[in-house]
């Protein structure tokens, strides 16, 4: 089933005070600094929407998705604090790596970025749309920095599976 994809004034249609905060990452696999990152995203405002980096976006990334786009947006579901998930809709082999669609379509009154993204060292592609829409952009969100990586996690695994054969 198809979910329809709800903007800010439907969002906004039963209580017109709720901020709105909006996250993105490609969440695979999933790790507790990505909990973490959720979890105060959500303390920043009343409706969190978490934006999943499509399979298209891990291949251009990481060469290879290892867990799909619709088991990782229905993981993002079930955790407590998550008001909506969304897909990004990046092309195959695509050059743009942000989520600027994302951001016009939903016009979040916040975008936040975990604790591997500082603007003085990892220029955030999102900052000139969120400029442009009077976006409030927050960084190093989800208590201390970078915890894991879901890239490292991967390569350790194969290296142990590799030791192990």
């Amino acid at each position: 089933m198809v979910k329809k994809i709800k903007k800010k004034k439907e969002i906004r249609a039963k209580n017109k005070k709720e901020i709105i905060v909006m996250i993105s990452g490609g969440f695979d696999p999933i790790h507790i600094g990505h909990i973490r990152y959720i979890k105060e995203a959500k303390k920043l405002g009343d409706y969190l929407v978490v934006v999943i980096n499509n399979d298209n976006w891990l291949r251009v990334k990481k060469g290879k998705e290892f867990m799909g786009e619709l088991e990782r947006k229905e993981i993002i579901e079930a955790i407590a604090g998550v008001d909506e998930v969304i897909i990004s809709k990046h092309c195959k082999n695509t050059k743009d790596m942000s989520v600027c669609e994302e951001i016009k379509l939903i016009k979040p009154d916040i975008f936040a970025n975990g604790g591997d993204r500082k603007p003085s060292w990892d220029p955030v592609p999102e900052v000139s749309i969120c400029k442009e829409l009077g976006i409030k952009m927050v960084y190093n969100v989800g208590r201390g920095g970078k915890v894991k990586s879901s890239s490292e996690m991967l390569k350790n695994y194969a290296k142990t599976l590799k030791k192990n054969k």
